[in-house]
């Protein structure tokens, strides 16, 4: 009988999660569209997406308070006493068996008892005073002298360990020749790192050094510099734990490193080596400080670890920040996230950064001619295409049933057909099509045939099923209907963005400008801004278009460029979408000055309602979107759309593309003509 196999399942690691929901490319690009329209560059609209995350999905700034909290619990968890805690420990064991084997040495001068008792009695507060003082203390009790040497161990490996992780645990219960091993490690060192100093070290130099002391280096540097590295960073580590400590903890620790296994030459050897490095690396970090308050004592090479996890934190923050220029995601390094914060942490970093390299890959984001990061005319359609779905929703919820508006014939029936092609929106000769495909099918030679047999024989029968090709279907011939010309004037005042109304607006504009270039091409669409003074733009454009401090409603500027573009077109009838929330406060003098008071003077007034005469006269179909509750407004929207037989539209913020839209498509309907609107 065959033995069963046991199976273990962890994370997988090989790259992407192959189960993992796929990225929500369209949720990402209506954030940062939103960013945009608001005023922000699209970097930092980008940068503003990654730092809140996705639903379901942390973003930097989740990760960057993460690390943030683990700094803060390292600090709040450990003191840097931890070397100092266990020396006096070995200090007041080794005195206590002294003081026991000279109460019961029985050979022992009397006045040799009373003379080491009271040296032991009297030795001085201070630890590392203690400890020097008692270098040469013939120690009559065997367990004492041992105590004492492993303070001289200790010190030694805690020494070494600040500079080479692991060495602590590496050299316990170390011998002669151990030590003799660290010295020569030591000296080599040293002699590589003034060599790389001077330029004189050649890679044989570095590969001899590691075929004879690699086994200290678990990071396995691959060269001199990875080594330098290496070492920098932990030796900076190890000044800084120094540089936190009290002034008193700093003196005792000197003190007690003359101590190291009885060896002044070790520390010689330690301070060259901490000055190459500085030489070599000036730009680590050796003159910080942390604040410890914790009630764990940290030996020196474990608080050398904290600190240089401390600097690590700083560093993932730092990327996770993306506060410097040029920042990617790519930046972020992945493996120390990892050791900080874990695989999830690392997890919704590396979906983050596939987040931003696929909207960069997929076209979304482009730079301009100015090298700024804009969206891309991709990004408008797909925005576009957003909207607009979100305006046939809601038109769909007033009508409480599906709305037809956005569907349809664009004009009569002819009779005849016609076969598809690219941009046509005729509806399909369904009968026609069908009937395409089966004779396409029937003609096919059977070897061609990409059905399943078990489908081939039968797919012309009773019940059979076939395919339709794009070259298979006809359209419906219509005849052509009257084009429009389409200009929608938007108020860009300051109080547009003070009030609210900044984002409805931009978004009305995008569904619009989306239906008019996707659905009736033939229509021309103009978007004209109007403030101090007003402007035509393209969709793009507007979208960008950050909000203006500028006092102003020059309505008669905007009616002066809808009439330059009716009159580019003149067989296209004229449709005028004006939406704003003040009365007009400023027009355009002969000079082609703006001409700004507030209240609006009597001038303005004139000059805006002459133009609104002119468009009549040409033809337009002329509506309001009034925005707001203000009865001036109320009153000046009502009188100017009674003279020129407009009409009023106030829709709340959130219909306002929705009602531009349905106003739109109404005179389309109509033909231009006098038909119900949506809204009353």
């Amino acid at each position: 009988m065959a033995r069963a196999r046991a199976s273990r399942y962890g994370r997988y690691v090989d790259g992407p999660d192959p189960l993992a929901p796929p990225l929500d490319l369209a949720e990402a690009l209506e954030a940062i569209s939103e960013d945009v329209m608001a005023g922000y560059s699209a970097e930092r609209a980008l940068r503003e997406f990654l730092r809140r995350g996705t639903r379901g999905q942390a973003g930097l700034d989740d990760l960057a308070g993460r690390v943030q909290a683990r700094r803060r619990e390292l600090l709040s968890r450990h003191r840097l006493d931890g070397t100092m805690a266990e020396v006096k420990e070995l200090l007041d064991a080794a005195v206590l068996e002294e003081r026991k084997e000279l109460a019961r040495d029985i050979t022992l001068d009397d006045l040799d008892r009373d003379f080491r008792e009271l040296q032991l009695a009297n030795l001085p507060e201070s630890v590392a005073a203690a400890v020097t003082e008692l270098a040469g203390y013939d120690w009559r009790s065997r367990p004492a002298r041992e105590a004492y040497e492993k303070i001289k161990d200790l010190l030694g490996r805690e020494l070494l360990d600040q500079r080479f992780a692991g060495m602590k645990q590496a050299l316990e219960n170390a011998g002669d020749a151990d030590r003799e091993a660290v010295q020569e490690l030591l000296t080599d060192l040293n002699q590589l790192l003034e060599a790389h100093r001077s330029g004189e070290d050649t890679e044989a130099d570095f590969d001899d050094f590691m075929a004879k002391h690699g086994d200290y280096f678990p990071e396995n540097p691959r060269n001199v510099e990875e080594l330098i590295d290496a070492l920098a960073a932990r030796a900076a580590a190890a000044q800084r734990m120094l540089n936190s400590m009290t002034p008193q903890q700093r003196e005792e620790l000197l003190q007690l490193s003359a101590q190291a296994f009885g060896s002044p030459a070790l520390m010689a050897q330690l301070g060259q080596l901490d000055a190459n490095l500085q030489a070599l690396r000036p730009g680590e970090d050796w003159s910080g400080s942390e604040r410890f308050s914790g009630e764990q004592g940290l030996g020196l090479g474990d608080g050398t670890g904290v600190l240089q996890d401390l600097a690590e934190l700083d560093s993932v923050s730092a990327q996770l920040g993306q506060g410097y220029g040029g920042a990617r995601m790519d930046d972020i390094d992945l493996d120390a996230l990892a050791r900080q914060l874990g695989e999830e942490a690392v997890v919704s970093a590396r979906t983050l950064a596939e987040l931003e390299r696929a909207l960069r890959n997929a076209g979304y984001l482009s730079r301009g001619a100015d090298g700024n990061l804009k969206l891309s005319p991709r990004a408008m359609r797909q925005l576009g295409k957003t909207f607009l779905q979100d305006v046939s929703d809601r038109l769909s919820g007033r009508t409480g049933q599906r709305e037809t508006r956005l569907a349809g014939a664009a004009g009569e029936l002819t009779g005849s057909t016609r076969q598809w092609s690219f941009g046509a929106t005729e509806p399909w000769d369904v009968t026609r099509s069908i009937l395409n495909a089966m004779r396409r099918e029937a003609a096919a030679p059977a070897n061609a045939d990409p059905a399943p047999p078990s489908r081939r024989a039968s797919r012309h029968g009773r019940g059979g099923r076939f395919r339709i090709q794009l070259e298979d279907v006809e359209l419906v011939e219509t005849e052509t209907r009257t084009q429009a010309a389409v200009a929608l004037l938007v108020d860009t005042s300051f109080s547009m963005a003070a009030e609210g109304r900044w984002l409805p607006m931009k978004r009305t504009a995008v569904a619009l400008h989306h239906l008019v270039s996707t659905r009736w091409r033939g229509d021309q669409l103009e978007l004209v801004t109007f403030g101090r003074y007003a402007q035509s733009m393209g969709v793009a454009e507007l979208a960008e278009l950050p909000a203006l401090r500028e006092q102003g409603t020059n309505l008669h500027h905007g009616l002066l460029l809808a009439e330059r573009m009716f009159r580019k077109h003149p067989s296209m009838q004229p449709v005028v979408l004006i939406v704003t929330d003040g009365e007009p406060t400023a027009h355009l003098a002969p000079d082609g000055e703006s001409w700004f008071t507030y209240p609006p003077s009597l001038t303005t007034i004139r000059a805006t309602v002459a133009q609104l005469d002119r468009l009549r006269r040409l033809g337009a179909r002329i509506t309001f979107f009034r925005l707001g509750d203000d009865p001036g407004l109320a009153s000046f929207v009502r009188q100017m759309a009674d003279r020129v037989e407009g009409r009023v539209v106030s829709p709340d913020l959130d219909d306002l593309g929705a009602a531009v839209v349905s106003e739109y498509l109404s005179a389309r309907r109509a033909d231009l003509g006098n038909s119900p609107g949506w809204w009353n």
